[in-house]
């Protein structure tokens, strides 16, 4: 296990490496000036190898380490368990960064021209981000890898043929969410590098704000894993999940538009036939499923909390009538 434990420090290392050679990609540029091509590259690059290794060395640390060991042992977690709980801490970590980018583009945007001005760390973290989406999907195969069993492909002994079978069985039944992951890296990546249509970053760090509520996300999905379903943190986390999804992913859209409209003194209908068509088709195509997604969690959080209810009467209850027995 030792052995098996030392490649977490190497992986560790190299993460640290890819950010900090994207910090010395970033640190000749002025605030205002764009990223080039050659430093785009070299910010996606970083990012295809930051988050796999990020992902690995979690991995690892669950599984090579006796703490590690000793978590998936009290919880009795499958290594299917493992990488998800991975997969959703890269994704956390993820959303932090998209935070960062969104308030540090607000602040210095939003205080200026807000119409015109922008900061590199939008275009950058655009680049970087975008191989987030592209390794999302490789680790999502991961999980699902982990999850199926050998039996339906117990008679291929190919190796390549076995890797490919899988590989197809696991485009067909995630197809969507492997689409939605390829069109957000593509044509987010592209909307805030080329098709914004001239706008501002004051816009665009709200939409990096999106993520907020990414975190309580993922750890609804390691509380749910390690079995607290029930818990009071898993009600008190889904509260908060629900709250900043509708505030970051609903309710931020009507804000920015109205935050359009106020710059350029009109009203708010006026200031969406006012926008670009490029940003309304990508307003329509980002708010249409946030909406979706909100209403379905609506539902869950109420059949949560009714649940909760009425297993807290039954309990009163059932204390009552051992007090007057």
């Amino acid at each position: 296990m030792e052995k098996k434990a030392r490649i977490i420090y190497p992986l560790l290392l190299s993460a640290l490496a890819t950010l900090f050679a994207s910090y010395l990609i970033l640190r000749e540029l002025e605030w205002e000036e764009h990223v080039s091509i050659r430093k785009g590259v070299c910010l996606f690059t970083s990012g295809l190898l930051f988050f796999p290794c990020l992902f690995l060395a979690l991995n690892n640390i669950q599984i090579h380490t006796h703490k590690g060991r000793k978590f998936i042992r009290s919880f009795k977690l499958r290594y299917s368990d493992v990488y998800d709980i991975s997969n959703k801490l890269v994704s956390a970590v993820q959303a932090v960064f998209c935070c960062l980018t969104g308030l540090t583009s607000i602040q210095y945007s939003c205080t200026r021209n807000i119409l015109k001005t922008s900061h590199y760390i939008s275009e950058a973290y655009a680049w970087f981000g975008a191989a987030y989406f592209f390794y999302d999907v490789w680790s999502m195969y991961k999980v699902w890898s982990a999850k199926v069993t050998q039996q339906k492909l117990e008679g291929v002994k190919n190796q390549i043929l076995l890797k490919t079978m899988r590989l197809t069985a696991y485009l067909t039944q995630n197809f969507m969410i492997v689409f939605h992951h390829v069109f957000i890296g593509c044509f987010g990546f592209l909307v805030i590098t080329y098709l914004r249509g001239g706008l501002g970053d004051c816009f665009f760090g709200y939409i990096y704000l999106m993520e907020f509520s990414t975190p309580f996300v993922s750890f609804r999905g390691i509380l749910s894993k390690i079995g607290l379903k029930k818990s009071r943190w898993y009600v008190v986390n889904g509260l908060a999940m629900l709250i900043t999804f509708f505030i970051f992913r609903v309710a931020m859209f009507p804000y920015v538009v109205n935050l359009f409209a106020q710059s350029i003194n009109v009203d708010f209908f006026t200031a969406v036939k006012k926008l670009p068509k490029n940003c309304l088709i990508s307003i329509s195509l980002l708010l249409f499923p946030q909406i979706y997604w909100f209403l379905l969690m609506a539902n869950g959080a109420v059949h949560v909390l009714c649940i909760k209810e009425k297993s807290e009467k039954l309990a009163e209850n059932n204390n009552l009538k051992k007090k007057t027995r």
